[in-house]
Order: structure tokens, then C-alpha cells, then sequence
């Protein structure tokens, strides 16, 4: 919509309060909070739902692949022969042998339920999740044999230990004696300590070496399950169903999405839901526009009866108010957006200083999954938002625009 220089000068002095119309200014500027608070209120409750999502995936998937390959009773006695057809599988990047199982953990008296993995050397080395959140200790000390072991931050703030201190593991799959089975106790040096910041695996989780693992639950050569990482998580299911079918009795193949599917359903139809309510809030502000550019035309009929008598079109008239009504929804829109940056850049020092003005723990993990606030900005749907904002407004100016452009000059002007 190209303004010409007069039209441009027009709409740029109704923008601007003039002697009595300054209750008008005061709904336009009304108008404008609103648009600027429902687009900021949106780009940040959509960017932190992306963020929880994200965060999610990439921690739990991360520790757990795109999906798993279990063997019946915990374990996978072909495993050698699988990791052989799932790696000339076109699509799988990786598979990772894995041992869990849960057991009990003991270290100066306290005892803690806890879930004992166990993975090869190499896989340990170049798993970035646990490497990258070390917080104390080293994972190269992991090694065959060599007794050490690395454990969740929050396990080692529940048993109090920490590295070079002896943590005890039991595993119920013992020796059978004539009085039953005895369960089997087995301790392990603490050689790192990890905080990968999702609650439930720091709080559980022991890793060791594969080789310890099987020593420890007498699995011999067997594993549990293998960890399948794929080029396309979205596209998982479709890639393992060739080994799904060829093992179909003798192993269970499960991708992230069964793995987590309450959890990831919860989060996309919050998601949608907060969307629409929240755009509520633009609804809203847009309506404003709508009632503070009727109030300008009435105002400003005689101003149009004159220009129309100038010979000023309707098509002018009706591009004036709709650059007045978009302008006002654009102002707001824009300082959403910068309202909105800013707010998701310094999001977890809001939180912090909340929590020290309430003396509340906003964040408590334990409760959240998750020990910090994510975000994380979709562009496409930063778009969305914007067109929402513009496209609403556009349409409900097109009414008071309208109304300007049919003005009749002989009726206004009859009576002046």
C-alpha cells in the first residue's frame, strides 16, 4: 500500500493528538500496550514451550537414543548380531550396547534407589551429555576393571559421597545359598561426579563400564538393550521397522516417542492451548484499534467531508486509516518483539530475583524435570505471531476505513 506525499502528511497528523482529541490518543496508546503485551506475552510462553521440548528431547533422547532394542528378561543374547543389521541399516547413524538396571546404592550408611548403566569405553568417551556436564572428577577414569564409577550430582547430595569415596552397589541377583538368595554387594570408587540437568537421572543414575556392569548382575557377554541414534528423529519409526520385524519375538524395539509419549503429548497440547488463549490477548487489543479509529472518523467527518470536496478520493481515504490502524498495531508489535528479546535473554535472573524477593523456590527441580528455565525461539512462529498481530489489525480497520471513505461530503457540510 503506496501513500502518496499528502496522503502520507494526513495520516501522520491524525496519528498525533490534536485539541480535543486527546481521549482518542489515550485508547490509541491503550491500544498499542495491549498489542505490545500480547505479542511479548506469546514470543515468550511459545519460546520457553520450545525451549521445555527441546530440552527434553535433546537430555532424554540424548541419554536414551531415538530408540531401543530390549531384550526379553533384561537381556539381549543376539545383541552382536543386531548391532551388525542395524548398523548397514540405511538411516541409523548409531547403536550403543547398553546395560540398566535398577538397584540400590550404598555409601556411609545411606541407602539410595538408584539405576546402574553400563556402557563400553569408547561410547562413555564420546557421549557428549555426560561429558560436557562434568562438575567434578574425570571421566577417563572409567575403565575396565579399575572400580570407578560416575554418579548423578543429586544421588551424591542424597548419599553424601563424593569422588574417591566408596559407594556400594547391590544388585538382588546373588548367590542361592539354603537359606535363599544372597543379594549381591559390590563396591565402586567414585570417579566423577555429573549434572546433566534433567532431575530424574541425576538423581539415579550410576555409570560404569560395560565389562563391570555384566561382572556386577552376571550377565556374562550379554547386554540389555541397544541405544538406536537415526538422521531423522521425526522419521524413527520408519526406519526401524525393518529390525522390528526381522526380531519380532525375540526382542522389543520401542522409539523415543512411545519411551516418552505422555510427556511429549502433555507439552504439544499445552503448547497449542497457551497459543490460542494468549492470542486472545491481540483479539483484544486489535479491538481497541477498531474503537479508537471509529471514535477518530467521527471526530474527523468534517476534516474528510473537506478533502472529499478537495478531491481527495475514496480509495485515499480509505488507505489513510488503514495506515493509521496498522501503524499503531506495527509500533506495538515491534516493541512486543524487544520486550519479548529481552525478556528471554536475562528469563532465569528474573526468576532468581523473584525467588529471593518471595524467599519462594519458583524452580524447584525435583518437581520440574528440568533444573532451569529453557527458551528457545522459533522463528517461524515469531512470524506466526506477527502475522497475527498485522493480519487482525488489517482486517478490523477495514470497517472504520470504510466508514471514512463513504463519508458524503453534502451531508457533513449541509449544516456547517
Amino acid at each position: 500500500m503506496i501513500l502518496s506525499r499528502h496522503e502520507r502528511m494526513i495520516a501522520k497528523r491524525y496519528l498525533l493528538p490534536g485539541k480535543g482529541e486527546r481521549f482518542i490518543f489515550v485508547v490509541a496508546s491503550i491500544s498499542l500496550v495491549a498489542v505490545m503485551l500480547g505479542v511479548w506475552a506469546l514470543v515468550v510462553v511459545m519460546s520457553v514451550m520450545n525451549g521445555f521440548r527441546a530440552e527434553l528431547f535433546d537430555k532424554t533422547v540424548g541419554l536414551n537414543g531415538h530408540a531401543v532394542v530390549q531384550g526379553y528378561g533384561g537381556r539381549l543374547p543376539d545383541w552382536e548380531l543386531i548391532m551388525d543389521e542395524l548398523e548397514a541399516t540405511e538411516g541409523v547413524v548409531s547403536a550403543t550396547p547398553l546395560i540398566e538396571q535398577p538397584l540400590m546404592a550404598s555409601y556411609a550408611g545411606r541407602v539410595e534407589g538408584v539405576l546402574a548403566r553400563g556402557m563400553r569405553t569408547a561410547d562413555i568417551r564420546e557421549n557428549e551429555v555426560f561429558n560436557s556436564n562434568i562438575i567434578e572428577g574425570d571421566m577417563r577414569a572409567l575403565t575396565p576393571g579399575s572400580g570407578n564409577v560416575a554418579i548423578g550430582s543429586r544421588l551424591a547430595v542424597s548419599l553424601g559421597a563424593v569422588v574417591g569415596g566408596q559407594i556400594s552397589l547391590i544388585s538382588p541377583q546373588g548367590r542361592s545359598t539354603p537359606f535363599g538368595t544372597v543379594p549381591r554387594i559390590v563396591s565402586y570408587n567414585v570417579g566423577a561426579i555429573f549434572e546433566v540437568g534433567v532431575y530424574d537421572f541425576d538423581s539415579a543414575f550410576v555409570l560404569m563400564p560395560m565389562e563391570d556392569a555384566q561382572t556386577l548382575l552376571m550377565m556374562s557377554d550379554t547386554v540389555g538393550m541397544i541405544e538406536i541414534d537415526t538422521v531423522d528423529p521425526d522419521n524413527v519409526h520408519a526406519i526401524i521397522a525393518p529390525i522390528a520385524a526381522r526380531w519380532a519375538g525375540q526382542a522389543v524395539v520401542t522409539d523415543w516417542r512411545e519411551m516418552n509419549s505422555e510427556l511429549f503429548d502433555a507439552l504439544e497440547i499445552e503448547r497449542v492451548v497457551m497459543f490460542i488463549i494468549l492470542s486472545l490477548i491481540i483479539i483484544v487489543a486489535v479491538f481497541n484499534i477498531l474503537s479508537s479509529l471509529i471514535m477518530l472518523v467521527r471526530a474527523k467527518k468534517r476534516d474528510i467531508a473537506i478533502l472529499r470536496t478537495m478531491g481527495a478520493t475514496r480509495r485515499s481515504m480509505m488507505k489513510i486509516f488503514l495506515t493509521i490502524g496498522l501503524t499503531t498495531s506495527a509500533l506495538g508489535t515491534i516493541a512486543g518483539l524487544l520486550l519479548a528479546f529481552v525478556t528471554l535473554r536475562y528469563r532465569q535472573g528474573a526468576v532468581e530475583i523473584v525467588q529471593t524477593l518471595t524467599g519462594q523456590n519458583l524452580w524447584d527441580p525435583s518437581i520440574r524435570f528440568i533444573t532451569e528455565l529453557p527458551a528457545r525461539t522459533d522463528p517461524f512462529e515469531v512470524l506466526a505471531i506477527v502475522g497475527l498481530a498485522m493480519g487482525s489489525a488489517f482486517i478490523f480497520t477495514l470497517y472504520p476505513a470504510y466508514k471514512a471513505a463513504s463519508t458524503d461530503p453534502v451531508e457533513v457540510l449541509r449544516y456547517e
